[in-house]
């Protein structure tokens, strides 16, 4: 097995530029998601480790070796896409073996990693059958196992569950992170879905337009976000900003006055009179009479939007020109176009600079 070492990464498509100067390190048997919205450049650093795309500059490393210049067939990897690219023609089986034959390995071993794999994957049964007699779930189990076969040191996947309804994507989150903690296998998983990078991932690393914004445990990611877009990308529903002023150890937005917490006081003291945003995430949104800790700020706002999830709603409100979302008991749903009141948990504040929009504190 190994581990992945991405220095100085850089990609150019003529004068546009893809990716710029990133670096990862990605440790032996780690999950690692990387995670952005569409065209941040995941896929792209995906294709490059892989040797399906070439590099305009830095190193990439598998192990102890450099692998610029290697063959994708010597990287020691296997990739499955969002596509399942499977052969129609063959069936499960022959789809599975196709790699194992190219490399020329005894029919025996073919034999024993083929059962192998489809044990793994629950997939026995289906061995001779062809792709289209097979479920969207299935066909997915079978290019994993086209994989697994192979035994490689770095697995890569590059949005493998985009092509599935909602409860299967779930089924199969479940099915591949068990997989990998059973293999011991380095994995890249590459998603524009944040639910999925914040399950699966050892560590998420989120992109932006290229440029790496954070890289840390889903639950660090979460609480202590590197930037306003970190903090809005990650995590449903988003986090609410409030942008306004830094004035006497408050934010000033507006008329309203949104007192800083102790825990910020000191990073924003030298900062008086600066453009910042305030985030607060909308589970420390509380509905009037909900239970707090510590100091709240009571606002009034006016609902706009509610919907509906089963078991709680969530709250589309507005304080003067900013959005507030907040989430409520399914069965206290507020009437839109109602006035309510909200407590905001100060001590669950947020603070990021209005121009660099970089975390304070």
């Amino acid at each position: 097995m190994a581990g992945v070492r991405i220095s100085s990464l850089a990609k150019r498509f003529g004068e546009t530029s893809v990716i710029e100067h990133l670096d990862l390190d990605i440790a032996d048997h780690e999950f690692m998601v990387l995670v952005g919205p569409s065209g941040c450049g995941k896929s792209t650093v995906l294709r490059m480790i892989a040797g399906l795309e070439s590099i305009s500059g830095g190193t990439i490393s598998i192990g102890d070796r450099v692998v610029n210049e290697v063959e994708p067939k010597d990287r020691d990897v296997a990739m499955v896409f969002q596509s399942y690219a499977l052969y129609p023609h063959l069936t499960i089986r022959e789809n599975i073996e196709f790699g194992l034959k190219i490399r020329k390995l005894p029919r025996p071993e073919i034999d024993r990693l083929v059962s192998e794999a489809a044990t793994i994957l629950g997939i026995e049964k289906l061995l001779e059958r062809k792709p289209r007699q097979l479920s969207g779930g299935q066909r997915q189990r079978v290019a994993v196992g086209r994989a697994i076969v192979r035994k490689p040191a770095v697995f890569l996947f590059d949005e493998p569950l985009s092509n599935l309804d909602a409860k299967l994507r779930v089924q199969m989150r479940a099915e591949i992170k068990k997989l990998q903690a059973r293999l011991r296998t380095t994995a890249v998983y590459v998603t524009h879905d944040q639910v999925e990078a914040m399950t699966m991932g050892t560590r998420i690393c989120v992109l932006n337009r290229g440029v790496l914004q954070q890289v840390g445990a889903p639950l660090e990611v979460y609480e202590r976000p590197a930037s306003a877009f970190v903090a809005q990308f990650i995590g449903t529903p988003p986090m609410n900003f409030l942008r306004g002023t830094l004035r006497d150890g408050a934010v000033a937005v507006g008329s309203l006055s949104v007192p800083l917490p102790a825990s910020l006081r000191d990073a924003a003291g030298k900062l008086g009179g600066r453009k910042v945003i305030a985030g607060i995430r909308p589970e420390h949104v509380l509905p009037k009479g909900h239970e707090h800790r510590g100091p709240v700020l009571p606002l009034e706002v006016a609902v706009e939007i509610v919907e509906t999830l089963g078991d709680e709603i969530v709250v589309h409100s507005r304080v003067g020109d900013d959005v507030l979302v907040y989430q409520e008991d399914a069965h206290r749903a507020p009437e839109v176009g109602a006035r309510a009141t909200v407590q905001v948990e100060i001590d669950r504040l947020h603070l990021f600079d209005g121009e660099t929009e970089l975390r304070i504190g």
